[in-house]
């Protein structure tokens, strides 16, 4: 099946079952409502429901009326599914860039300290007790934004050896850098035990109490890392036939490797700034797309991008259902989920060397 075959099959179907889990997530939760009113709710054309007799009938399976229903469709609900959906996205696409760059399908855009970067940077606006808003925008997201930013220039600065950056001292230089910045957070963590579970709930992953104004922190980034990303596709398939052949054929390898770095930064901190820590979703996506879809990126950025936002919204209903009322959060879904992949991943891989 040739490129244009794959993704007039996968990616439309990738998108209707993303709109379908979607509808699905509206009515879930500790609070259930069934899809069919959730749909209704959906279609209707009235800005805002009467308060007449149909307003206030009950809704099957849920204990509340239709207007309670219509503001959990309509106004609750919404921006933590779309956000869900987002940070699923900017993780997955995130995955399949390192992976593609370090022709490594164990590759995930946790390894170069982003996520570490970005946890001592919330951690340290918790601990602190530092509050305010710019712009919309609270000051532990861009603590962790900022925080994330910082450890990959740390990182890209350290690794770069005469105008090049070689992947395996990147990869060693993000496992170290990472590692202090987890120490750092642990320290800080022990020093303030009034926050600590704040904290320590933060750095799990969860979207428990996220807004509109969180969902404007990271559609932007998605959206334009998504574009530049696609106009490169072509130039990373030829990178993976070697870096002469790369460099014999035009394309400029560091350059790359510095926009490919960028972009993944990017992606993550804006995700982690708002989701907290959510590991593995850059790991199994891109794996499984690439399953799918094939290994050429104009394809596998799309279907990845398509394939997190789908593995998110569901892992989202999972942390909001398994303990109703209570939640749990949604790292832990994903590790539980990851966890297992990663083994299977390792044991392939020492059977190919063997």
């Amino acid at each position: 099946m040739n490129v244009r075959r794959r993704a007039a099959v996968w990616l439309p179907s990738l998108l209707a079952l993303l709109l379908l889990l979607g509808i699905l997530s509206l009515g879930t939760g500790p609070v259930p409502i069934p899809a069919a009113v959730v749909v209704d709710l959906l279609l209707e054309q009235e800005t805002a429901l009467s308060m007449d007799e149909s307003s206030h009938r009950q809704v099957p399976s849920a204990n509340l009326d239709r207007q309670a229903a219509a503001v959990i469709v309509r106004q609750l609900r919404p921006p933590r599914i779309l956000l869900a959906a987002l940070v699923g996205a900017s993780l997955a696409l995130s995955g399949a860039v390192m992976q593609g760059f370090f022709q490594n399908p164990m590759a995930d855009p946790y390894i170069i300290g982003v996520s570490s970067g970005a946890a001592l940077g919330a951690t340290l606006a918790l601990t602190l007790s530092i509050s305010f808003w710019i712009v919309g925008l609270h000051a532990t997201s861009l603590f962790a934004f900022a925080g994330a930013l910082l450890v990959t220039f740390i990182v890209y600065t350290v690794s770069v050896r005469a105008g090049r950056v070689p992947a395996t001292l990147l990869l060693l230089t993000g496992v170290a850098v990472g590692s202090m910045a987890a120490a750092a957070t642990s320290f800080i963590m022990l020093s303030g035990d009034d926050t600590l579970h704040a904290v320590l709930y933060w750095i799990l992953g969860s979207f428990s109490s996220r807004r509109w104004e969180h969902v404007h922190m990271v559609w932007p980034s998605l959206l334009g890392a998504a574009v530049v990303l696609q106009v490169y596709a072509r130039d990373l398939n030829v990178l993976l036939q070697g870096e002469e052949n790369a460099q014999y054929l035009g394309v400029d390898v560091e350059r790359l490797k510095r926009i490919f770095l960028v972009l993944t930064a990017w992606l993550t901190a804006a995700a982690v700034s708002v989701s907290g820590i959510i590991g593995f979703v850059g790991l199994i996506v891109p794996h499984m797309m690439r399953l799918l879809v094939g290994p050429d990126h104009r394809v596998l950025f799309p279907a990845s991008l398509l394939g997190g936002a789908i593995l998110m919204v569901c892992a989202d209903m999972l942390a909001r259902t398994v303990t109703a009322p209570a939640e749990v959060p949604v790292g832990i879904v994903t590790a539980l989920i990851g966890c297992p992949f990663f083994l299977y991943l390792l044991s392939r891989r020492r059977e190919l060397a063997l």
